[in-house]
């Protein structure tokens, strides 16, 4: 083997070793970036995972604090809707309570329109001591406050026999009545009224009148008051009627007899001569009192 050679095959080891130290430092620094770039690769996935975790952690605290306020406002619509429907109970009490007042009051004001009937129907009776006096006070009654159309007052004759018309009103020429004979003699003879109660109040007649009420005084009929028909507007009897018909009953031929006794005095004063005699003396039907110690 020649110098050279062996020279040149001296030469050639170094620089093996160092392609292959560059080869091996190469291969280190290719694995170093290929291992950074993972773990940069990594640390990227670790950081958006970490953003989306956040993100989602947002997100969830977002919706528990929206569904505790939906919470909070389910509870506040539901309080609201419990004091909705106590509000509505309480309006529903005071309507009722409403219509109730409303109701008392209408009758209060009808018990008192009554009462005020009452009052002008006895003030006007007895009013005055005139025989015309009290038939025209009796006619206006009857017309006035118990809308009387047509209608008849008939008065005993002394035998209890026949009534004769007082007046009458949009009835005509009328004759007299035989007691115990139709209705109007029928409640005569018996003294018990008889009132329709028909809803509404048909045409009468006079053979079929809508009201007999017999004038009583001391329980023997005097006379009777007779109510043929009624105004168009008035459809039933109303409880005032009842009653202005059981005070006519009671005090129409006391102020008839009243009256006709007074007409035969010059003085009201000389109308009372003889009341202590009266009061003295023993009523009819009963005996005076036996002196004392018998």
């Amino acid at each position: 083997m020649s110098e050279d050679e062996r020279e040149r095959r001296t030469s050639e080891h170094p620089a093996d070793l160092t392609r292959e130290r560059e080869a091996f430092v190469r291969q280190f620094l290719r694995k170093g970036v290929e291992v950074t770039e993972s773990l940069l690769e990594e640390n990227r996935e670790v950081r958006e995972q970490l953003q989306r975790t956040r993100e989602e952690n947002a997100r969830l605290r977002a919706q528990v604090a929206s569904d505790d306020a939906i919470r909070d406002l389910l509870r506040k619509i539901e309080q609201l809707e419990a004091e909705r429907r106590a509000l509505l109970a309480k309006s529903d009490e005071l309507d009722e309570r409403t219509k109730q007042n409303e109701v008392r009051t209408f009758e209060i004001e009808q018990e008192l329109h009554d009462l005020a009937n009452l009052y002008i129907a006895s003030s006007h009776l007895h009013a005055t001591l005139s025989v015309r006096g009290v038939v025209k006070h009796l006619s206006e009654l009857l017309q006035q406050l118990m809308g009387g159309e047509r209608y008849a007052i008939f008065l005993m004759e002394r035998n209890g026999e026949r009534a004769w018309p007082l007046l009458s009103e949009n009835l005509g020429e009328l004759g007299s009545v035989v007691v115990g004979e139709g209705p109007i003699g029928i409640a005569m003879m018996t003294g018990i009224a008889r009132i329709r109660d028909d809803e509404p109040l048909p045409p009468g007649t006079l053979e079929e009148p809508l009201a007999i009420v017999p004038m009583m005084v001391r329980g023997v009929c005097v006379g009777v008051i007779v109510v043929v028909s009624v105004l168009a507007q008035k459809e039933r009897w109303a409880a005032v009627d009842h009653a202005l018909f059981d005070f006519l009953g009671s005090h129409g031929g006391t102020a008839l007899i009243a009256a006709n006794q007074y007409a035969s005095q010059s003085d009201p004063r000389t109308a009372l001569d003889g009341i202590e005699r009266h009061l003295s003396a023993p009523q009819v039907g009963q005996s005076s009192a036996p002196p004392a110690g018998e």
